[in-house]
């Protein structure tokens, strides 16, 4: 069995964050760098698929500078195979259609049975790429999901709903899910496997061998929300505040005009 799972390599989200010079995104330099919180979950539920079924192998993929193979060493060293980095220093750049034709591109004749990739990304959070991947390749997505079972061919998945609601899907491989938080819990890299990573393929490709998909849509502008003045708590038993919240009503609003 082949098994593909997909990574970004995104900043920790207790970084500062700065607009960069383009104005359509953020500034890279002085960040720490992390795997994207729900691709973690994603090479887990990858990496227990290959425990449970013989001879799976796991490839993983992420797109973007020589910078994220670091991050692909730490999927690597969770049990993935081998590693396909798709060389481009302009992916941020890129939207998710863009993103997702690369993937699917190169997917596209290697025979995975099960994709597996995070929800969205903690940075752009557009929650589009997996299943535009799975429309490119033509076949059938499940999204958010918090459980997960394989038997011979069949998954069976449970999603995460509105309101605290699951719902239980049955589907055929080849698939393709989408992975929320507290599907698995990630295993943490043992000092062998990270030095047995350190040994397996990692490929890079470069991002124009794969770049089929025209961009449909382009970012304006990136900026930080503006800080709005603070609200007015009152004090008092019932019978004030309802007077007092009349006369502000009155005083500072066209409510009551």
């Amino acid at each position: 069995m082949n098994i593909l799972v997909c990574i970004k390599q995104v900043p920790d989200m207790e970084s500062k964050f700065k607009v960069d010079s383009s104005g359509t995104w953020y500034d890279t330099t002085e960040l720490a760098w992390r795997m994207n919180e729900y691709d973690e979950y994603a090479v887990e539920q990858a990496v227990q698929l290959k425990e449970q079924v013989k001879d799976a192998d796991i490839t993983v993929l992420s797109i973007g500078t020589d910078k994220v193979k670091e991050t692909m060493k730490k999927a690597l060293a969770m049990g993935c195979d081998r590693g396909a980095h798709i060389a481009d220093d302009k992916v941020s750049g890129k939207e998710p259609g863009e993103i997702a034709g690369v993937i699917a591109e190169y997917a596209k004749d290697k025979n995975f049975q099960v994709i597996f990739t995070g929800m969205q990304s903690q940075d752009r959070g557009s929650g589009q790429v997996g299943v535009l991947i799975a429309e490119m390749l033509v076949l059938p997505a499940v999204t958010t999901i918090v459980d997960f079972s394989y038997n011979d061919g069949q998954l069976e998945v449970k999603r995460e709903l509105e309101g605290g609601i699951r719902a239980k899907v049955a589907l055929s491989s080849p698939a393709l899910v989408t992975c929320q938080l507290g599907l698995n819990t990630p295993r943490y890299p043992t000092l062998p496997n990270i030095m047995k990573a350190k040994r397996k393929e990692l490929l890079s490709i470069p991002v124009e061998d794969l770049l089929t998909v025209a961009a449909r849509q382009r970012t304006a502008k990136m900026y930080f929300p503006e800080k709005k003045g603070g609200g007015l708590v009152i004090e008092g038993d019932p019978a004030e505040l309802a007077d007092k919240l009349i006369q502000i009503l009155k005083e500072k609003t066209t409510v009551l005009a």
